[in-house]
């Protein structure tokens, strides 16, 4: 197959620096460049007749390096007696969501509103615009000041905590009012 080997000879360096440059031994760069080789070459006479060989040849060695990372990866085993995670953090959320209801009533029904439909119900921004008849952007600020408030609300009447990206930390529950 003239084929094959003229466009072996023409990419296999290329491949070569392709393999080395990605993985830390250059022992497993040529063999992976070796099954590329024969990945081609079982192709025969289909192989001539691909319009781009050397695309192909580097999809098939990027397919071979992808197989080959993610076979190799260490694992790590973890103990027989790993303790399962506290029960604590799960009667914390069922609080929380106790006290969500209480907090999204507080709020003016504009707000609660924007919070259901879009956070909770997941529809799209565009939905409350179209339902208050308003633009896309006026529901997005909309939305983000009804987010606001709610924090506000979560944090005095139910002692949430935020972290400095804005996700819940921590969660001291309240009596209902």
């Amino acid at each position: 197959m003239p084929c094959l080997l003229a466009a072996w000879s023409a990419c296999e360096g290329e491949l070569q620096r392709y393999l080395r440059h990605r993985l830390a031994r250059v022992e497993d760069a040529d063999e992976l460049l070796q099954e590329v080789f024969i990945k081609a070459w079982r192709q025969g006479e289909q192989f001539c007749a691909i319009d781009n060989r050397r695309a192909w040849l580097f999809r098939v060695a990027h397919n071979a390096l992808a197989d080959h990372l993610r076979t190799s990866r260490e694992s790590i085993a973890l103990p027989d007696d790993l303790a399962a995670p506290e029960s604590e953090a799960a009667a914390a959320v069922d609080e929380l969501s106790q006290c969500l209801p209480r907090v999204l009533a507080g709020l003016s029904p504009a707000d609660r509103l924007a919070i259901t439909l879009c956070d909770i119900g997941g529809a799209p921004q565009r939905q409350l615009a179209d339902q208050l008849g308003i633009s896309l952007a006026g529901a997005k600020s909309r939305i983000q000041r009804a987010r606001r408030r709610l924090r506000e609300a979560l944090t005095k009447g139910c002692r949430v905590r935020f972290d400095d990206d804005g996700r819940v930390c921590g969660f001291t529950p309240r009596p209902p009012l």
